[in-house]
């Protein structure tokens, strides 16, 4: 089984001021085989003023991602601070992994944990979305910034495509040279989740699950994006389940269910505690780790 990594780190203090939650923020990399380079990506983030709270790494989607807690008015410049990092680091013209992907940072939203924080996250995205802009990227807006434009519409194709149909929101109309464009949005958490399907289940087994189940396929999921993708050693239904009040991840597990025999399943990422309710004892969860845990805020 490849190597997949998740990196622990201390308990923070909690990141409250004046009865807000504090706000985070998701960048993945295009980066999950060198760890000196994602190393070297976390402590900008943290020398640049963000809490690292947990930073996950997959050789085979190639990607890493990293979750920060910091204050409104500092999180976008450690943000900003580890993006430089990965543009001098990451080179997306050599990149061979299995998730798609635009950029060397492909997606940076700004994440609130309450509706309170929501204008601060917005702030605080825009503020990103300029800031990146000003390093040399094209910037592109998604989800409530951008009219509910997803990810996967802005991925469709790649980085070329996606330049060439498309002007972006902030910053130059070319992409980096190596470093391609970079998605930006602020927005409730989501839960990263991918089910891996036991032997003999296929890639086009994958695929054909994810399709049915992600919203708007035939058996769809409200809130639930899905591909098919290959690991080394199995084929694996990949999902982000956006809104886990409307469907959970055991409402995943038992969807791809109906079509293959599952082996395992993996956490990529922090979830709320409450989403991970009702998951089937029978399948192995990898990578099990909650917001509330890692804030040192207790289950809420």
């Amino acid at each position: 089984m490849p190597l997949r990594r998740r990196h622990n780190h201390p308990r923070p203090r909690r990141l409250q001021r004046d009865g807000l939650s504090p706000l985070l923020a998701v960048p993945n990399v295009s980066e999950g085989r060198d760890h000196t380079t994602l190393d070297a990506i976390g402590r900008a983030f943290e020398t640049g003023g963000a809490r690292l709270l947990d930073r996950h790494e997959d050789p085979d989607h190639h990607r890493a991602v990293f979750t920060l807690a910091g204050e409104p008015g500092t999180l976008a410049q450690a943000v900003l601070a580890g993006a430089r990092e990965a543009i001098a680091r990451i080179d997306l013209t050599r990149h061979v992994g299995g998730h798609p992907r635009v950029g060397a940072i492909d997606v940076a939203p700004i994440v609130y944990l309450d509706r309170g924080a929501r204008g601060a996250a917005i702030a605080e995205a825009l503020v990103l979305a300029d800031g990146l802009g000003r390093e040399g990227l094209p910037v592109y807006l998604y989800g409530a910034l951008a009219g509910g434009r997803t990810r996967a519409e802005l991925r469709r194709g790649g980085p070329e495509a996606l330049i060439g149909r498309t002007a972006p929101d902030f910053g130059p109309p070319r992409l980096h040279p190596t470093a391609g464009a970079v998605l930006v949005s602020a927005r409730e958490p989501l839960v990263a989740f991918n089910v891996e399907l036991a032997a003999p289940a296929t890639l086009e087994d994958a695929r054909a699950i994810a399709a049915l189940i992600r919203e708007g396929g035939a058996e769809g999921l409200p809130g639930v994006r899905a591909i098919g993708v290959q690991l080394g050693h199995a084929a694996q239904v990949s999902t982000n389940v956006e809104d886990h009040r409307a469907a959970t991840p055991a409402d995943v597990v038992a969807a791809v269910r109906r079509h293959a025999p599952v082996a395992a399943a993996e956490l990529v990422a922090l979830a709320p505690e409450a989403a991970l309710r009702g998951l089937p004892e029978d399948v192995p969860l990898r990578g099990r780790a909650t917001i509330e845990e890692r804030l040192g805020a207790g289950p809420r």
